[in-house]
């Protein structure tokens, strides 16, 4: 499977392992990271207090938030005995940009009946990301849906009149409405909205055992609820749907509910 092959070849590049049920453990060990990982037959794992599915070979993916404690362990277990693998997280600087004199309607809630609308969005959302489905694609090499300017970074954020708005949970890439955005990796498409309040047209992309791909302000959504796509197959097209200022891509990755940096499992980009 090409899966397999492609996650064994990072496996022969990662760190040795000193731990004998932890085979292997792959990705960057810093804030905003997915890391990839195979445990021994019959080893249970946990993140801290948190259960950790595996496949039947053993396979699991971890995630760490933007300001995710820096000192972690995983917990493997099996026939009543434990082991701890400690995990260092490398702290990262993000850009925080602060701006006064905000018009106070810009800061200010929407009103209760936005507001409702907003949290069934929301509620949507969430449902979309909590999905733990047993497809293997998270294992892969994934590729940028689109390439081109980055206009926006993981992490960075805005502290409006002294007030810190929310930050910034994907990474942009500029380019004209219309331009096609594809599948990162093999996928199921577990939610279509056409016109978020916030973020338009919204994608998400179901790529196995909690990790999946969210991407926003499109102007169009090619593929329907259900829907199996490969890598590389056209989904999306880029727009400046919801509160986008221009036209560009933002590409989210999470674990369940941990917002991750998607540059952390594409390699550099070629524009």
């Amino acid at each position: 499977m090409k899966w397999l092959a492609v996650f064994l070849a990072l496996c022969l590049t990662a760190p040795a392992i000193a731990n004998d049920w932890l085979l292997s453990l792959e990705g960057k060990r810093t804030q905003g990271s997915l890391l990839r990982g195979q445990v021994a037959p019959g080893v249970t794992v946990k993140l801290g207090d948190r259960a950790v599915r595996t496949t039947p070979d053993g396979f699991f993916a971890v995630g760490f938030g933007r300001d995710a404690a820096l000192e972690q362990e995983l917990v493997l277990s099996r026939e009543g005995r434990n082991q701890t693998v400690p995990i260092a997280l490398e702290k990262r600087e993000y850009d925080i940009q602060r701006i006064e004199g905000v018009p106070k309607r810009t800061v200010e809630p929407p009103p209760e009946a936005v507001l409702k609308r907003i949290r069934r969005e929301v509620a949507e959302i969430k449902a979309a990301r909590a999905t733990d489905s047993d497809r293997l694609s998270f294992l892969s090499d994934f590729q940028w849906p689109l390439t081109g300017r980055i206009s926006g970074v993981y992490g960075s954020q805005r502290v409006y009149n002294g007030k810190p708005g929310r930050p910034h949970y994907g990474v942009d890439v500029a380019r004209p409405t219309g331009t096609v955005v594809v599948a990162p990796a093999d996928a199921v498409v577990t939610l279509v909205q056409d016109d978020n309040y916030y973020s338009g047209g919204t994608l998400i992309l179901d790529h196995g055992y909690g990790v999946s791909s969210t991407m926003i302000h499109l102007s169009e959504v090619l593929v329907t609820e259900g829907q199996t796509v490969k890598q590389g197959e056209p989904v999306a097209k880029v727009g400046a749907g919801g509160r986008a200022t221009g036209p560009h891509l933002d590409w989210r990755l999470n674990w369940f509910e941990v917002r991750l940096d998607p540059v952390m499992v594409v390699p550099k980009m070629n524009e």
